[in-house]
């Protein structure tokens, strides 16, 4: 029988629309929902895309670690850029952090339903038994 098992940040975000931050199925996938740049802990917004880019795979990195996964087990990244002109910065951030493991990546330039975010991240990650 598969089991589901959900982790959750307790953001705002998560209790208003009903979702949590990641779904861990027990044959070793690993959905993480859509992820801003706000600090969950603080409530603190970077200013720049790039910041919070790092911000954002912060809360994706710890999202993994309760799912006893890491950046290494990511598989699929899609992100969500609404200025193109933060798209560089936002790459070389994903770069810093997901090499060497290299998962296939979507970038789409779109409006956020945060006005103030610069960029949201989700991932796909599985872990082999």
């Amino acid at each position: 029988m598969n089991r589901r098992r959900t982790v959750t940040t307790g953001s705002k975000y998560e209790e208003m629309a009903g979702y949590s931050r990641a779904v861990i199925e027990d044959d070793g996938w690993i959905f993480v929902s859509g992820t801003v740049g706000y600090n969950f802990e603080t409530g603190e917004l970077p200013e720049t895309a790039g910041e919070q880019a790092k911000q954002s795979l912060a809360t994706i990195g710890w999202a993994l670690s309760e799912a006893g996964a890491g950046f290494a087990d990511i598989v699929r990244v899609r992100v969500y850029v609404p200025d193109p002109e933060d798209v560089v910065a936002v790459s070389q951030v994903l770069k810093s952090t997901l090499e060497p493991n290299r998962p296939a990546n979507t970038t789409v330039c779109s409006p956020l339903a945060v006005p103030e975010c610069k960029v949201e991240i989700e991932v796909t990650a599985r872990v082999r038994g």
